[in-house]
């Protein structure tokens, strides 16, 4: 068949300029979004006189028989066909013949790929954030179980203060907690319709767009078709989400690193999500979350190639946003598999509470509360209780202990021989106590804090969000079903 828009040509393109041209062999992605997009305009068409129910009818059949045949891998997508549109379009017009050249009446491709685009964009967004949900709540209900099991916290990767595990899951949570309102916004934010802008000028067919919008599950049409026709900014959007998500997912996938390897040895990864090597057979490899990492950088690079091929674009549409789709389709699959992985991972994966519990005990993690004690009971200000803690934590590192294993008496005799005039302070105060890893963690009571009873209210927090977050995200538009008047 010739190109549907080669009258004003007198020579066929080449084959060269076939394939360069071509998107069908990635945007055929969006088949649903172009059949579902056409069988609304067919209809609003119908509504104001171009279509009569007879020819909606035919067309509406003949692309329910299209659907059917890319469903079941029987449709051959074509070069030559240029993309997802034109092949649908094309096959239309072979199946019913005249009555599907008018289906093309008062609309574009640039308003159809917007229109379709943005769909995919929208319902992947809902996707993901659900996955992402999913995730959460699973690591919520691990969270849960192990709000009394110490392990070190860290800054610079130095052992700082005592916290439960529980609390380190929920600060995963919190990351990802606004990625999904990234997505919530995303699609707030973009849920316009633009069918009904043409080219770039809009129609002279008084297309009703308030219609189509409804029908699609829109909140609204677009109200402007120059930019209609010309904005990926909701491609971007997306691309710019699940940037933060893989890097929030990186950081996720190096602490697993760690915690599996012999020199910290928290945590144990299940066989199913293991690997070992060529040549060293006792290796246990953690490939998953090592790739996990490295999916960020094809995040990142999927976002920096929209926003370079988009920085200088005229309006309005500009064949260079072909260059979109791929960028998306990647990230969006990659992401979809990484939060699933990413899931099963931590939920097979087993913790070693003896091993997080001996870590506790280098890097006198309970020092803080030393100084805490001398500032609140005994009206030291904290710089100098700093300096003071920092002699004990040096006597505690030349009798070969922690902190949190110095006796009551070494305690007492060290604190008096710094500040004599608090002798009979300490001589009452059992310090000691206050010093071991248990005690300091559950000390921290405050709004946010590693308590065990403050990580539950973060736990249970976090969990109605989560419901309520649920319960918001829209409906895919692929399962909607447009409604005949």
């Amino acid at each position: 068949m010739a190109k549907l828009w080669g009258g004003r040509f007198k020579l066929e393109s080449s084959a060269l300029l076939d394939e360069f041209n071509a998107s069908i062999t990635f945007d055929q992605k969006l088949w649903r979004y172009d059949i579902l997009g056409s069988k609304t305009h067919a209809r609003m068409l119908g509504r104001i006189g171009v279509l009569d129910s007879s020819e909606i009818a035919l067309i509406e059949s003949g692309l329910d028989k299209i659907a059917s045949e890319i469903e079941q891998g029987r449709f051959v997508f074509s070069i030559e066909q240029e993309d997802i549109h034109m092949a649908i379009e094309s096959a239309l017009i072979e199946r019913i013949g005249d009555v599907g050249k008018k289906l093309h009446t008062a609309r574009s491709r640039n308003d159809q790929v917007a229109l379709d685009f943005r769909m995919y964009v929208l319902d992947h967004s809902v996707l993901i954030a659900d996955k992402i949900l999913s995730l959460m709540t699973m690591l919520l209900a691990l969270a849960r179980k192990h709000t009394h099991t110490l392990m070190p916290g860290m800054t610079h990767l130095q052992h700082a203060q005592p916290i439960n595990l529980g609390f380190h899951l929920v600060a995963w949570c919190e990351s990802l907690r606004r990625d999904v309102e990234r997505l919530e916004s995303l699609h707030t934010r973009n849920n316009l319709m633009p069918l009904g802008s043409g080219a770039l000028a809009g129609t002279p067919y008084n297309n009703d767009r308030e219609w189509i919008s409804k029908q699609l599950g829109f909140s609204a049409p677009t109200r402007n078709a120059m930019d209609s026709v010309s904005d990926r900014d909701f491609a971007l959007d997306l691309l710019y989400a699940l940037a933060m998500l893989g890097m929030h997912i990186s950081r996720i996938a190096e602490e697993l690193v760690l915690w599996s390897s012999a020199e910290f040895g928290f945590m144990r990864l299940s066989d199913e999500y293991a690997t070992g090597s060529s040549i060293m057979p006792q290796k246990k490899n953690p490939d998953v979350p090592e790739l996990l990492r490295g999916k960020s950088g094809r995040l990142y690079g999927n976002l920096m190639r929209l926003l370079v091929v988009m920085k200088s674009l005229p309006l309005a549409y500009n064949k260079d946003t072909q260059e979109d789709k791929e960028a998306v389709f990647d990230s969006v699959d990659s992401t979809l598999l990484s939060l699933e992985i990413l899931h099963a991972v931590c939920e097979s994966a087993s913790f070693d509470k003896k091993a997080m519990l001996k870590a506790c005990q280098k890097g006198h993690l309970s020092a803080t509360d030393l100084a805490d004690f001398l500032v609140r009971e005994c009206g030291v200000p904290f710089r100098e209780a700093h300096h003071i803690t920092g002699r004990i934590v040096a006597y505690a590192e030349s009798s070969g202990c922690d902190v949190s294993e110095l006796s009551e008496r070494e305690l007492v005799s060290e604190l008096t021989k710094l500040t004599p005039s608090l002798e009979s302070t300490f001589a009452k105060s059992s310090i000691s106590k206050r010093l071991t890893l248990l005690a300091s963690m559950q000390a921290r009571t405050s709004l946010g804090g590693t308590a065990s009873k403050a990580t539950s209210t973060q736990i249970s927090s976090l969990n109605a969000w989560a419901k309520k977050a649920r319960k918001k995200l829209p409906e895919l538009k692929i399962e909607a079903k447009v409604e005949n008047e």
